[in-house]
């Protein structure tokens, strides 16, 4: 599942990061910590701050304060006494390699076939071998259920064979962690089963998952671990049965009130 430190205890280890737009503050102070083979999902309102969380745990997006760690390693930085210089550009390019990301909106090229878009970043980010890395392709296309649509074009797929072939991408780059963003939003709702499905399969594989979900049944029957966003901050966490029948704030109790 991954090339790293098998001795580092939080696969995602985030501390005191704190992100501004402009002058609207979204993230104040957030601390997020995830074990290995666990899947951690990330509920809240829009606006909470999930979603920014999730891009910085990949540089997406820079933190203003605080650091961010994927197994074991500083994020986007390299640490000269009491300062933090950015890497270049390649270099964050190679971090994120580690990390699959599956969007809301999919984000295939569409110039490629299923078969390219998935085998693109694993040879040019990652530098493998062609030939094992379309035989992984094609184990994974086939893992997900997409093994027959190699050749077609994303414009040829329905929207959930779309997001079945991103997770194939995400897989591909043998990540440390993957996270998923709202994975199912963008879906009819007749195809968002089979998407789950997939990540179903991913938790019971023991794959590192973090997911930002509004799907509360599924956030109760995958998920390790629990989070609550707010207002920028973490409200509570914990395990589901916990945050999601016994919530102990009443931001969080606000919140279920409304979407269960």
């Amino acid at each position: 599942m991954t090339s790293g430190d098998e001795h580092v205890p939080y696969v995602v280890d985030v501390r005191g990061v704190y992100k501004s737009f402009g002058t609207l503050p979204v993230l104040e102070g957030v601390d997020l910590q995830v074990r290995r083979g666990d899947v951690t999902v990330i509920l809240g309102p829009s606006g909470s701050g999930k979603s920014t969380l999730l891009r910085t745990l990949n540089h997406l997006e820079k933190v203003d304060r605080g650091t961010v760690r994927i197994d074991g390693e500083l994020m986007g930085y390299r640490r000269r006494g009491n300062k933090l210089h950015e890497l270049r550009t390649r270099d964050i390019l190679r971090q994120r390699s580690r990390i699959g990301f599956v969007f809301q909106s999919f984000n295939l090229f569409p110039h490629l076939t299923v078969l390219e878009n998935v085998v693109e970043a694993p040879l040019s980010a990652q530098r493998r071998d062609r030939a094992e890395v379309e035989a992984d392709a094609r184990e994974l296309l086939a893992r997900v259920g997409v093994g027959d649509k190699i050749h077609d074009f994303p414009k040829q797929l329905s929207g959930g064979q779309q997001q079945r072939v991103a997770i194939a991408r995400a897989l591909a780059l043998r990540p440390a962690v993957i996270l998923f963003d709202e994975p199912t939003s963008a879906l009819d709702p007749e195809l968002v089963g089979e998407v789950l499905e997939v990540i179903r399969d991913l938790a019971r594989a023991g794959t590192t998952l973090v997911i930002v979900t509004h799907e509360i049944g599924f956030a109760r029957e995958v998920a390790d671990t629990v989070v609550f966003m707010d207002g920028g901050v973490i409200v509570e966490q914990g395990p589901p049965g916990d945050i999601l029948d016994r919530p102990g704030h009443e931001r969080t109790q606000a919140f279920l009130s409304k979407v269960l």
